[in-house]
């Protein structure tokens, strides 16, 4: 079974327990979807309600590009716990002969770079989500603002776990040309993530008070 097939509280249980995966990076892409779970509801709560009816056709747009990323999000969730598993594999791969030696290290290097892969495309779809929940500040339903800041919250731990999933991974690929791509332009979504999300959240507790 699927990890997004699994209850809220039977994935928990699979996470506490001493399996290897899931782990962190599943658990940064879980947080990514409630994010943009979150924004999807915020629009939809504003769509139909009168007060707001100059912003519904925005929402509408809003509410079908944060399905359409809540639901990349879950995909994530099954890659990420995939691509460790496969470099679990890669590393238990027979090393006796050099054929086999060579056959194992290119195993684990192309696992090694879906355990990068994985996460800093969580990165760009989180700084893509919180660029929609800023995008909702002043256009949607004031009685679930709190939801949008737990939205930015959300995508806020999401893209820091994706960074650190990143980081763990890349040091062991060979390729020093994509290593430097992940580890630079993976700094840069983080920088814009964290200011995104910190902006947002500030706007709301200002105006919540």
């Amino acid at each position: 079974m699927e990890l997004t097939e699994l209850t809220v509280r039977s994935f928990a249980d699979l996470l506490a327990s001493n399996a290897p995966a899931p782990g962190g990076g599943s658990t940064a892409a879980l947080e990514g979807a409630l994010g943009a779970a979150l924004s999807a509801m915020v629009s939809a709560l504003t769509v139909g309600r009168k007060k707001y009816e100059e912003h519904w056709a925005f929402n509408e747009d809003v509410n079908q590009k944060a399905e359409a990323l809540k639901e990349t999000f879950l995909v994530a969730i099954n890659k990420d716990t995939d691509a460790f598993n496969a470099f679990t594999a890669a590393m238990a791969m027979p090393k006796e002969t050099p054929e086999e030696k060579a056959a194992r290290s290119a195993a684990m290097q192309e696992a090694l770079i879906a355990c990068t892969e994985s996460p800093y495309h969580m990165m760009e779809l989180c700084v893509n989500a919180l660029g929609l929940v800023e995008s909702q500040l002043g256009k949607t339903n004031t009685n679930a603002m709190s939801d949008l800041g737990v939205a930015a919250l959300s995508l806020g731990a999401a893209i820091r776990g994706a960074w650190l999933n990143v980081m763990i991974n890349v040091g062991g690929i060979k390729d020093a040309a994509l290593a430097d791509h992940y580890r630079n332009d993976g700094r840069a979504l983080l920088k814009q993530g964290e200011q995104l999300s910190e902006a947002i959240y500030t706007r709301i507790e200002a105006e919540l008070q």
